[in-house]
């Protein structure tokens, strides 16, 4: 492969452990061989969730490896990349001294060891190296991602279990390559697995209905390409329920964009606003997300500009902060103080706004999502559909009193940006619908009737 891309006009090659999977001994065996046998630079990219990428950066810079990737050290570590400080100390007086300035590094990241400090929440939670890595060959980028999901599942006391069934899901996809967005599609699959009490068996059976996550069904497709070999082909076709695959590179397929007519067209949508080309780009490669982000920006303002422990945490009673919201124009805002919340689950706040007294009434969004309890789906009822997984309605794809088949999309729910789509079971009318678009639910809240 990498005499192919050589021959093909690359200019460097690209070694991306992207799990942090490779050892010291297959390091120091593949550089080598690349080194000798291609020619071109290496760059080697890790992880070091199992604690030993130091070594293994070590080990390719004996076998001639050109670049490798380090963080920062108040940043480094677990599931971020091996210490950049250790191994510059490491290389110190040898044949592949890197010359970098330890004393500017210390320094550098004696300022990134103050801003981890307001990012705490969005750590992964690995306190420790875990050669489990070695098990569910997670990508580092994805560890944390999927323990946030995870917790907003209610499984993050079960983590191990998620861990085993990613592994189990790898296998049963063909051991893919796992980066995004394939990792995510791995992932997505272990957490509702997981959730619903599914072992693979029951989801390789014909006969077991299951309700895929759209993101499996997107992958199974074709959408992002095919794995050497092709996809298992019965689990392919339980998935896709007897849609035809597509075979080939997917882009090939698609529509060419108008890029001007879908700039203007964004900004009518969102009332005539400038749409640079970056924003032009976020929308055609995430378009929901960035309508979203933009209906956020138009209702709460540039909320970018607030300190980050403002953003993350808000404020206490007492507290002053300064956001400059245009070049030039500053607000000043002091919090006096917050009052209690009322029966609607909403608070008054009291702040002052550039020295002018202000009052708001703001949603308690902690006390509105535990105000009122769904009903359960009665497990007995085969016409009650319960949900899944706890998170959010995103679409209803039915009417009361609507005739459905068995097969046809009832409606998605929406958990950490994992979409699953919920069908049909049985042929019946909709008796009931029990929840509607943007609502939240928990696990096994009655949905739909059937009857």
């Amino acid at each position: 492969m990498a005499q192919e891309l050589r021959d093909a006009g690359a200019h460097v090659l690209g070694l991306k452990d992207m799990a942090g999977l490779l050892k010291p001994a297959a390091a120091r065996v593949l550089v080598k061989a690349l080194k000798e046998e291609v020619g071109l630079p290496v760059h080697f990219h890790t992880h070091d969730t199992g604690g030993i990428a130091g070594a293994t950066v070590l080990a390719a810079a004996d076998a001639g490896v050109d670049a490798v990737d380090c963080a920062m050290d108040a940043f480094s570590g677990n599931t971020s990349q091996p210490t950049l400080g250790s191994v510059v100390e490491a290389l110190r007086h040898t044949d592949r001294d890197t010359g970098l300035d330890i004393e500017a590094i210390r320094e550098i990241s004696n300022y990134w060891e103050a801003v981890q400090g307001q990012y705490a929440a969005f750590e992964s939670g690995l306190d420790a190296p875990a050669s489990e890595v070695w098990l569910h060959e997670m990508p580092g980028g994805q560890f944390t991602n999927l323990k946030a999901q995870a917790r907003s599942l209610g499984l993050e006391d079960r983590w191990h279990d998620v861990a085993k069934t990613y592994a189990e899901v790898n296998r049963m996809f063909g051991d893919i390559v796992k980066v995004t967005p394939s990792s995510k599609v791995v992932g997505d699959m272990a957490l509702m697995m997981v959730a619903q009490g599914l072992t693979r068996a029951q989801v390789e059976d014909p006969g077991t209905e299951v309700s895929f996550p759209d993101s499996v069904i997107d992958m199974m497709r074709g959408n992002l390409g095919q794995p050497p070999g092709g996809w298992p082909e019965a689990l392919q076709r339980k998935v896709l329920k007897g849609e035809a695959p597509l075979t080939t590179r997917p882009g090939a397929s698609m529509e060419p964009v108008d890029l001007e007519q879908t700039r203007a067209d964004v900004s009518d949508e969102l009332e005539g606003m400038t749409i640079d080309n970056e924003d032009l780009n976020g929308y055609l490669m995430y378009p929901k997300v960035f309508l979203d982000y933009m209906g956020r920006h138009r209702m709460y303002g540039p909320v970018r500009t607030l300190p980050t422990r403002t953003f993350f945490y808000g404020m206490e009673p007492g507290e002053e902060i300064e956001a400059e919201i245009d070049p030039g124009k500053t607000l000043e805002i002091r919090l006096q103080t917050i009052g209690d919340t009322d029966e609607s689950g909403d608070v008054k706040v009291f702040f002052e706004l550039n020295g002018q007294p202000r009052v708001i009434r703001v949603p308690n969004r902690l006390v509105k999502s535990t105000a009122s309890a769904r009903p359960k789906a009665d497990p007995a009822n085969p016409g009650q559909i319960g949900a899944p997984m706890p998170g959010v309605v995103a679409t209803v794809a039915v009417t009361q009193g609507a005739r459905v088949n068995p097969g046809d999309l009832l409606l998605t729910i929406e958990a950490m940006k994992m979409e699953t789509g919920i069908h049909a079971d049985r042929a019946g009318t909709i008796k009931a619908l029990h929840v509607r678009p943007g609502e939240q639910i928990d696990a096994k809240d009655l949905m739909v009737e059937i009857e």
